[in-house]
This record gives structure tokens, C-alpha cells and sequence, in this order.
């Protein structure tokens, strides 16, 4: 018999014997990593399923060789601050699996960046990028350095730094970084000047450039535009547009605002965002100029979202209550989520709100969002739900994009940008349709997504040989 995984409120997930044992083994070689430990599950047990049709993935131990990275680097960041102080972070990089391609993975600067969240996050996006289809590895990296309250010459100075180090191991046919949380065009500015200064050389080795200086159009949107175009034809199965219908996003950074700009083009009401303050609800909806007025405040004054609704009447801020084992902004009517701030962010609780408020159709925006338990209803009311490996694609493939156009030294057009997008996104959402229904499990995203992307990796480790 196996045993139950619990990760919150009832949540409980039977294990097959198989995933029992190489979950024991996990846990006890990669201690104290528990968002390591959860995204290695969902995939675990959706791919037993591939493994017991195909053992000969599980005598190559195809998948114990996918959870170790192939190189975890970790190294300090010694920086000057305003004060003329020293300043010690540590910095990371996980090259997690380069069968299909160079390693290509976000850089994260925020306290809570530790071992675990980056190997969790680099697993994920070995088979995030394996499911769009460009030849592309998975890896990802970071700092606990905290851009928040930091002048722009520290945070230029610590980015200098944190390069200096960084360089000796990444490159264009190697490992290509872009951006994540605390990491936009700012900061790969500055991290691109020190690699070329360090290399003296100009190559597409980070992603999220500037436009004049190798960047893409449509970049900065991709990842929040991705997980709505997800939505939409998770929608058409059932005959349905996002025409008028209600949404719930989390978040006000980049992936949250251009997923509320898609969601209006497309005929959606957007009624919440959030920040690690509070959020706001904001009934008659968040339309261009209130979207207007969010872009400046986040990405321009970098202020709180609380802001939001002393501007406009009618609208609501909660705060953050520490302690409290839900969170209210998916206590709403709706009909759609999109999660886009952080890890976990619905527990089963949550999950239980989202479905009793309505709720049919979630596409994650942000990594993991969604903790075991939570996934575990979505899958059992057999709702819409679009995994963030499968549904936040975009960004990533975006970034490919990005690496295609630096290596023919050419510009796309926006048009031509976004229609390559939306076409990715069709075929990620293809191949889930046809993996889940391949395997058993018809309508089944998690499963759909994870086979996917383990499948083309899996191939690729087994041509290469036991390296």
C-alpha cells in the first residue's frame, strides 16, 4: 500500500509504490527543499504512467537522473552599498539538463531565493521549455539580494558583481538566463554590460534585452499573454470564448499586468490584483486607463497597490493578515483565475473558494501556484486547469524567439512576434489534449503537460547514452 502525501487543508494524494520509493530517496538525498520535493511529485506521478508502458525509461533511470542538476553553482556576491558598506549576497545558477539544448532559465532576486525554490524552479523549466517545442534546456539561478528600496546604483553595483562571477559559466550555445521576479530590463542591462565588459564580446547570452540592443518585441508581454491565449483555447473545448467573462489575477508585476491587458482584448473583466501588501477588488472591473495607471505605479514609482484604491472610487484593499490559512482574493465570483504572483500562492482552501465562487477555468501565470492539495480538486471537479509548466510557457518561448532572432542578427516585428507566440501556445496545448488522452486520462492538463515534456527529454537522455 502506499501513503498519502499531505501538503495542506485535507489535501491527500495516494502514491503508487513506484513514486513512493523514488520520492523516499529524494527527499533523503535533497533535505529541507520541500517546492523541490512538490514539483518532482506532480511529475512523478503523472509520468509512473509512461514508465510502466515504457520500462525501458525506468532501467535507464531516465527520471532519478532528471532531478539531479547537472551543475548547481553557488557563489558569493560581495557588493558596496550606497553607504560605502560592504554588502554580502549569495548567488546561484542550476544547470539542471541540457539534452535538448542549452540551459535557459530566469534569474530571481528576492530574499526568499534559497537551493530548494531554484531547483524546483529549474525542474520545472526543463519541461516547460521541452514543451515549446524550441531546443532549449532547463536551468535557472538567482540571489537573496532584495532589489525593494535599493537606488539604482545598487542595485547596478550588486548586478556587476553577481556578473562577475556568473560569466565563467554561461553563453550563447550554453546557458542563457533572462529574467524572473526582481529582474527586469533594468537589471539585464546592467548584468549584459558586465558580460560583455568581462568577455568583449556582444552575443544573445541573456534574454529581455533591450530592443536596441538585441532584445525582442513582445517579451515583456509574452509570459502574461501566453497564459491567456492558454485560457482561450482551453475555452474553445467547450465552445466557450473569454468573451464576458469574470477574471481573478494575482500580482501587478509584468506577468500580471499583460495578462490583464490580454484578458481585456480578448472581451474579459479583470477585478482583482495583488501585491505582498494586500490586493484590491475593484467590481466594475480594472479596464486601459486604470491598467494605465498600475504599469506607472509598479513599473515606473514602484509603489504598493494600495495606492490603486485611494485613486479610483469604488474599488477595495485588503491587506495581508499574517496567520490567516487562506487568502481572500480567490474568495470572489468569477469565472476564471490566473494566479501570477508566486509559488503556492492556492492552497486547498483557496481551491475550495475559487470552485464554490464559480470558478471553472484556471491558467497559471506564475510557477507552481497551486499546492498539491489544490490541484488535486481542480483535477477531481474536472474544471479547466492549465498548469504553469504548460500555461506560462510563453515567456520562455518568447525567449527562444528572442535567442533565434540574435543568432540570424535580425528584428521580427511585433505582429510577426505574437503570432509565433499564440502559435506555440496552440501546440502546447495540443500536445497536452493529446498526451493526457495518449495515456489514459482524457482532459487532464497536469498529466498532459508533464508526459510532454518528460517524453522529448527522456528520448533525447536515451540517444545520448548514460552521460
Amino acid at each position: 500500500m502506499g501513503t498519502y502525501v499531505e501538503d495542506d487543508v485535507s489535501a491527500k494524494t495516494k502514491m503508487s509504490p513506484y513514486v513512493e520509493d523514488f520520492m523516499a530517496e529524494l527527499k533523503a538525498k535533497n533535505p529541507a527543499e520541500p517546492e523541490f520535493h512538490q514539483a518532482v511529485f506532480e511529475v512523478a506521478e503523472s509520468v509512473s504512467i509512461v514508465l510502466d508502458r515504457h520500462p525501458e525509461y525506468r532501467a535507464a533511470r531516465i527520471l532519478e537522473r532528471m532531478v539531479e542538476p547537472e551543475r548547481t553553482i553557488i557563489f558569493r556576491v560581495p557588493w558596496v552599498d550606497d553607504r560605502g558598506e560592504v554588502r554580502v549576497n549569495r548567488g546561484f545558477r542550476i544547470e539542471m539538463n541540457s539534452a535538448i539544448g542549452p540551459y535557459k532559465g530566469g534569474l530571481r532576486l528576492h530574499p526568499s531565493v534559497n537551493l530548494g525554490i531554484l531547483k524546483f524552479l529549474a525542474f520545472e523549466q526543463v519541461f516547460k521549455n521541452s514543451l515549446t517545442t524550441l531546443p532549449m534546456g532547463g536551468g535557472k539561478g538567482g540571489s537573496d539580494f532584495d532589489p525593494k528600496g535599493k537606488s539604482n546604483n545598487e542595485i547596478m553595483r550588486f548586478c556587476h558583481a553577481f556578473m562577475s562571477e556568473l560569466f565563467r559559466h554561461i553563453g550563447p550555445d550554453t546557458d542563457v538566463p533572462a529574467g524572473d521576479i526582481g529582474v527586469g530590463g533594468r537589471e539585464i542591462g546592467y548584468l549584459f554590460g558586465m558580460y560583455k565588459k568581462l568577455r568583449n564580446e556582444f552575443t544573445g547570452v541573456l534574454t529581455g534585452k533591450g530592443l536596441n540592443w538585441g532584445g525582442s518585441l513582445v517579451r515583456p508581454e509574452a509570459t502574461g499573454y501566453g497564459s491567456v491565449y492558454f485560457a482561450a483555447e482551453m475555452l474553445s473545448t467547450r465552445n466557450q470564448t473569454l468573451q464576458g467573462k469574470t477574471c481573478l489575477v494575482s500580482g501587478s508585476g509584468n506577468v500580471a499586468q499583460y495578462t490583464v491587458e490580454k484578458i481585456l482584448q480578448l472581451g474579459g473583466k479583470v477585478v482583482t490584483l495583488s501585491d505582498s501588501n494586500g490586493y484590491i477588488y475593484d467590481e466594475q472591473g480594472i479596464d486601459q486607463k486604470k491598467l494605465a495607471f498600475i504599469m506607472d505605479l509598479k513599473n515606473v514609482r514602484r509603489g504598493r497597490i494600495a495606492e490603486y484604491a485611494d485613486k479610483f472610487k469604488g474599488a477595495v484593499f485588503t491587506p495581508t493578515k499574517a496567520g490567516m490559512d487562506f487568502n481572500p482574493l480567490w474568495d470572489h465570483k468569477a469565472d476564471c483565475a490566473f494566479p501570477s504572483a508566486t509559488q503556492n500562492e492556492i492552497n486547498a482552501k483557496d481551491a475550495a473558494n475559487l470552485l464554490k465562487n464559480g470558478v471553472f477555468v484556471v491558467s497559471e501565470g506564475s510557477n507552481m501556484p497551486t499546492t498539491i492539495g489544490g490541484v488535486s480538486l481542480f483535477l477531481e471537479k474536472g474544471i479547466l486547469y492549465g498548469p504553469g509548466k504548460a500555461a506560462n510557457a510563453g515567456g520562455v518561448a518568447t525567449s527562444g524567439l528572442e535567442m533565434s532572432q540574435n543568432s540570424q542578427r535580425l528584428s521580427w516585428s511585433r505582429e510577426e512576434v505574437d503570432q509565433k507566440l499564440h502559435g506555440i501556445m496552440k501546440r502546447i496545448h495540443a500536445t497536452c489534449v493529446e498526451m493526457s488522452a495518449r495515456f489514459g486520462t482524457p482532459g487532464n492538463y497536469v498529466n498532459g503537460a508533464n508526459i510532454g515534456g518528460f517524453l522529448k527529454v527522456a528520448d533525447a537522455m536515451m540517444d545520448q547514452g548514460v552521460v
